[in-house]
């Protein structure tokens, strides 16, 4: 017997009932069991999400000591800082961290809500845009509390989230290159079906519009946020006669590719181009010159997730929290003054 999230108790007698299942299967679902047809779960799903059923506090017991942490890639540069920021508040907490790669950008694969059942985590910390509907219900009904990390979309207002400030971070960039004398302003930003990209894109094009500057259609890329597309459009944009004398890269990983276009075109940042990245990964501050970016606070971002998650576990929250976090400019050697000749 357990109690509702509304306090009223509830046997799982009753739900074996009501699911016309013997109680053996419904601990096989409650348990990850892989033994159970699909439809035979997701009705059973249902009536425990239905019911909100809740697991006893002491059965929290059985769970294994694990923050797991969910990527659709994992991309060495940008993905650690987000792997170091759940580590650090896991490792405080006595809890160690499993990594998990499924799905694509926008949720996990599947078979990976039947995979989070059996390893019982005490919390789960995604990377992603959103996380489906039944998904949620699945893991709130085995009290598995979650929290997305969202540099990258726009989640429902019924996930827990954080995220960070995409339309400042693309005005703060552009008004940069504006302050420095550049009229002529490209941006590359990420796929056209994600939010951030939108977002930035969005702060670009306010920047722009203050300045009372034109703003060309064909100027404005989405790209794939990834090195081989910076590199595409950027030879794209600066092959011919006609081109930018300034670009606004949505990720950093795409204005290094940015970079290797310049250099096979024959060009030189910044004399020829200046360069603005968004992200700040370690390798901005490496790179020759070094990159002029937009500072997203990753680490930060991965350690309120993972604060977050583990308050979840204590206590139920009063209300879904979405916490946006402050981006900043940071100033390097990819960005000059456009020159008078």
């Amino acid at each position: 017997m357990a109690r509702t999230a509304s306090g009223e108790r509830v046997t799982l007698a009753q739900v074996s009932e009501q699911a016309g299942v013997s109680l053996s299967t419904i601990s096989k679902v409650l348990n990850g069991r892989p033994d159970v047809s699909p439809a035979t779960r997701a009705r059973v799903e249902a009536l425990l999400a239905e019911h909100g059923y809740l697991r006893r506090k002491a059965s929290s017991t059985t769970a294994t000591g694990l923050i797991e942490l969910v990527f659709h890639e994992l991309e060495a540069a940008w993905s650690m800082e987000i792997i170091r920021g759940v580590e650090d508040v896991a490792s405080a907490h006595g809890l160690s961290v499993v990594l998990t790669e499924s799905g694509s950008r926008h949720a996990p694969a599947p078979d990976w809500i039947e995979g989070v059942l059996r390893r019982r985590p005490v919390g789960v910390v995604l990377v992603f845009s959103d996380l489906p509907t039944e998904y949620r219900e699945t893991l709130r009904s085995r009290a598995i509390p979650f929290v997305i990390i969202d540099p990258a979309g726009d989640p429902s207002p019924e996930v827990p989230s954080v995220g960070s400030a995409n339309w400042s971070g693309g005005l703060m960039a552009t008004r940069h290159l504006i302050e420095l004398g550049h009229t002529r302003i490209a941006a590359i930003t990420g796929t056209d079906d994600m939010m951030c990209s939108h977002a930035r894109i969005d702060g670009f094009r306010s920047a722009m519009t203050s300045a009372g500057l034109e703003i060309r259609p064909d100027w404005i890329r989405f790209g794939d946020f990834h090195t081989s597309g910076g590199y595409e459009h950027g030879m794209s944009l600066l092959a011919g006669d006609d081109r930018p004398t300034a670009i606004f890269a949505g990720s950093d990983l795409q204005a290094l590719g940015v970079m290797e276009a310049v250099r096979e075109l024959g060009l030189r940042v910044p004399d020829d181009l200046s360069l603005v990245g968004y992200d700040d990964i370690p390798l901005a501050k490496w790179v020759s010159p070094r990159l002029t970016t937009v500072r997203q606070p990753l680490r930060r971002m991965a350690e309120e997730a993972t604060r977050l998650v583990i308050r979840m576990t204590e206590a139920p929250l009063e209300s879904v929290p979405r916490m946006d976090l402050a981006t900043n400019l940071v100033v390097r050697e990819s960005t000059a003054r456009l020159s008078a000749a």
